[in-house]
C-alpha cells in the first residue's frame, strides 16, 4: 500500500502496548523501575521529539519530565505517560518523583556516562543514593526497538522509497564541473520538497579519487569529467529513517573500474541473499566478503557490512565479522559492502532490508545495475 508523506506524519504508534512490554521486561528482570534518558528511546515508548527529557517507568506509572520550551509539544505528543514540566532542574524534579515511587531504578549503562551516573545519583534527595540506579544486565528499550512493527515498517517503506525517488531525481544534476556541495544541496531541497522531517545524516557526495573515500562528505571539490561519483543519503519521516547508496560513473569507465563496481554489485547481492531469520550477522558479513576476496578485492573492503536502522540512523544489529547475534524476522538492517583503493577509486552498494518470515525484503530497489552517465 502506498501512502502519501502527509499521511506517514499521522501514523499512529502503539505506544500503550510499548510500555505493557516494558513492564513485562521489569517484572522478568525483577526491576521496580526505569529511568530512560536517551533520547531515541524516550521517542519509541513516549512519542516525545524534544531535544530534553527523562521518562521514569514503574510497573504502575510513567512520567515524562521536561522543561518550559517543550510544554505545548509535550503535550501533543506524549502518550502513555504524565506530563511534568519542571519548573527548575528536570533531573530532579524526575529524581525526586521516582525515589517517591521506587527503591531503586534500572539504567541503561551503554547510553550512560560516569558523570551523568554520577548527576543522577546526586539528584535522589534520600540516603543510599549510590545503590538507587542500577545497571541493566542487557537494553531492554533497544531490545524492543531491534524488532519493527507494522506501523514501523510502513513509515520506513515510505522513507526508503523517498530516498529511491530521490535517486531518480538527482541523476540529472550529476554534471562534471558541479560541486559535491551542489549536489548534496540539490538532494536536501528535493528531500524536503517530498515533505521529509529532514536528513539521517550529513549527505555523502564523493567523487573522483575522493569516492575512495568511505565516509567522504560532500566539500567543493568539483564532480569528474571521468570519474565515480558516490551518492549516501537518506531522509527522516515520522522519526524514522532511510539509508541507502548507489555509486554511478561520469564519462567511460575503464575496464577496471567497471570490474570492481561489478565485484561489489556481486557481493551486495550475496549478502541480501543471505538474509532471513536465524541466520548470524556475521554469515551476512561472510557472503559479501567472500565475493570480493574471490576477485582479489577484499583487503580494500574496511568496513562492516550493515547496520539497523530505525529511529537511529546506526542501530543493532550490525552485520560484521564476529557477530553471533542471530537475524529475527521485523529487524531492518544496511547491507552496504563496498571497495576503496586509496588515492584512485572507490565503489559503496548499499540497500535497505527489511528481514521477513521468509528472506529479506529490499526497501529500496532503485536501479543498481552499472550505471555510466
Amino acid at each position: 500500500m502506498r501512502i502519501s508523506s502527509r499521511e506517514c506524519k499521522i501514523v499512529k504508534m502503539n505506544h500503550a502496548g510499548r510500555f505493557r512490554k516494558l513492564r513485562r521486561a521489569l517484572q522478568k528482570h525483577q526491576l521496580e523501575a526505569m529511568w530512560i534518558t536517551h533520547l531515541p528511546d524516550v521517542r519509541y515508548l513516549s512519542g516525545f521529539s524534544g531535544s530534553s527529557a527523562v521518562l521514569v517507568v514503574t510497573r504502575q506509572k510513567a512520567a515524562l519530565f521536561t522543561d518550559g520550551r517543550y510544554t505545548e509539544q509535550a503535550k501533543q505528543e506524549v502518550r502513555g505517560a504524565t506530563v511534568v514540566i519542571a519548573e527548575k532542574s528536570t533531573m530532579k524534579e524526575a529524581a525526586a518523583w521516582v525515589s517517591e515511587e521506587v527503591e531503586s531504578a534500572g539504567f541503561d549503562p551503554a547510553h550512560t556516562s560516569v558523570a551523568d551516573l554520577e548527576a543522577y545519583r546526586g539528584a535522589i534527595p534520600r540516603r543510599n543514593k549510590k545503590r538507587f540506579f542500577q545497571p541493566v544486565a542487557e537494553p531492554l528499550v533497544m531490545n524492543m526497538r531491534l524488532i519493527k512493527d507494522g506501523d514501523e515498517l510502513l513509515l520506513m517503506r515510505h522513507a526508503a522509497g523517498i530516498g529511491c525517488k530521490l535517486f531518480d531525481m538527482i541523476l540529472p544534476h550529476l554534471t562534471a564541473g558541479r560541486t559535491e556541495f551542489e549536489v548534496a544541496a540539490d538532494l536536501e531541497f528535493f528531500a524536503r520538497n517530498l515533505g521529509v522531517d529532514g536528513m539521517s545524516f550529513d549527505t555523502i557526495v564523493a567523487s573522483g579519487v575522493r569516492s575512495s573515500m568511505p565516509h567522504g562528505k560532500a566539500s567543493g571539490a568539483k564532480l569528474p569529467r571521468k570519474g565515480f561519483v558516490t551518492l549516501d543519503f537518506g531522509v527522516i519521516l515520522n522519526g524514522y529513517c532511510s539509508d541507502m547508496t548507489r555509486t554511478v560513473h561520469l564519462g567511460r569507465a575503464s575496464r577496471q573500474e567497471q570490474d570492481v563496481y561489478d565485484a561489489v554489485l556481486a557481493a551486495q547481492q550475496a549478502a541480501v541473499a543471505a538474509i532471513r531469520p536465524g541466520v548470524t550477522c556475521a554469515t551476512v558479513d561472510e557472503a559479501a566478503r567472500s565475493v570480493l576476496r574471490e576477485a582479489n578485492l577484499a583487503q580494500y573492503f574496511t568496513h562492516s557490512t550493515g547496520h539497523g536502522v530505525g529511529i537511529e540512523i546506526h542501530e543493532a544489529p550490525r552485520l560484521g565479522a564476529g557477530q553471533e547475534q542471530k537475524l529475527k524476522a521485523g529487524m531492518v538492517v544496511t547491507v552496504e559492502p563496498g571497495v576503496y583503493i586509496p588515492g584512485e577509486f572507490g565503489v559503496r552498494i548499499e540497500d535497505m532490508v527489511a528481514v521477513t518470515a521468509t528472506g529479506g525484503e529490499v526497501l529500496t530497489p532503485a536501479t543498481k545495475a552499472w550505471m555510466q552517465l
